[in-house]
């Protein structure tokens, strides 16, 4: 079996994507039991210097669609981070998959040897397309989801292992 970059950036993300949209359901459905406002969660911090729920599922869906772009070659597309409700960041959620289910295996020929250049607060960082994957794509984007499904664990929202692994 050959593993290749689509199946790790496109189908790997893209399931833990879907994977993140249920929690949300299940955060919702838990505000809706419990008679609160389920958008009172996106503001959930596990602690004051770590950006809340809604930055997290912001920040998994740009590492997905920034992962896939440059590994396929192209600029990855900029996206305002303006969503306030479980709603819009569902709505996100939805919007990246589209994005990430719009790329062909063919796209991803020569990904990892390609060079890839990411301009960060801290300094620039330059990887081959394979060091760009194993060392900042697919940490990046793990913790994120990780994160994520962590605030909503922290919050009381029912949640185990395999709502954040998903179906198998």
């Amino acid at each position: 079996m050959t593993l290749t970059v689509h199946d790790q950036v496109v189908v790997g993300f893209g399931q833990s994507l879907k994977n993140l949209s249920a929690l949300l359901d299940k955060a919702a459905a838990h505000a809706a039991a419990n008679k609160f406002d389920p958008n009172v969660l996106l503001t959930a911090r596990l602690f004051p210097d770590m950006f809340a729920l809604a930055r997290q599922v912001q920040l998994a869906t740009d590492f997905a669609k920034g992962a896939v772009a440059r590994l396929a070659g192209i600029d990855p597309p900029k996206w305002d981070d303006t969503e306030t409700t479980v709603d819009e960041l569902q709505a996100r959620i939805k919007k990246a998959l589209d994005f990430l289910n719009g790329f062909t295996v063919a796209q991803f020929q020569n990904a990892e040897t390609r060079s890839i250049e990411i301009k960060t607060p801290v300094r620039p960082f330059s990887f081959t397309g394979k060091a760009f994957l194993l060392h900042w794509a697919v940490p990046n984007f793990y913790f994120h989801v990780t994160t994520a499904y962590n605030l909503l664990r922290h919050n009381g929202v029912p949640i185990g292992k395999f709502d954040f692994l998903g179906e198998i």
